[in-house]
């Protein structure tokens, strides 16, 4: 009985590697497809708009993502936990929580006419169900809808690239 278990636990092991390192790929895969679309909507972690964006509208705008880990990370997660040392295997789950957190706030903002998020911050929960460890993580900003005239020059003045916060 002590071998079939033992097996049972090697192929489950052996499954989510393949399983999970497939399902990040497609993951980050399409995170980087959509970064690239919604590379137009500008957002800044500071507090308060460019000075040459005068706004014309503000509003609140959100993203939300929970994300799981799968069978493998939460093993490696918890051998790292025996010795100590950083959970590499989470750090990934998180980069891609937040920035899928992020795109949707940028959905949400250019659904709205936005061009431009201010004061972006994000909030992380850590669920935990017995052995699967899931992350939430809850973006959040003011967009604004700048006047005609600001908003060529606040893209002049930022670039046109995206500036995420840290």
């Amino acid at each position: 009985m002590d071998l079939i278990e033992f097996g049972l636990f090697i192929t489950l092991l052996i499954v989510g590697f393949f399983a999970g390192t497939i399902v990040e790929k497609r993951h980050y895969a399409s995170i980087r497809k959509r970064e690239r679309e919604y590379a137009d909507v500008l957002t800044f972690a500071m507090r308060f708009p460019p000075d040459r964006v005068t706004p014309q509208r503000a509003f609140l705008v959100h993203g939300t993502v929970v994300i799981s880990s799968d069978y493998f990370k939460t093993f490696v997660a918890g051998l790292r936990n025996l010795f100590g040392g950083r959970l590499r295997t989470y750090e990934t789950l998180m980069e891609r929580a937040r920035r899928e957190a992020l795109l949707r706030l940028k959905h949400d903002a250019r659904r709205q006419g936005a061009k431009l998020v201010i004061c972006v911050r994000f909030e992380t929960t850590t669920i935990s169900t017995g052995w699967a460890a899931s992350i939430e993580v809850f973006a959040f900003g003011t967009a604004l809808i700048p006047e005609r005239n600001s908003e060529t020059n606040a893209a002049l003045a930022f670039g046109a690239r995206s500036a995420t916060p840290a």
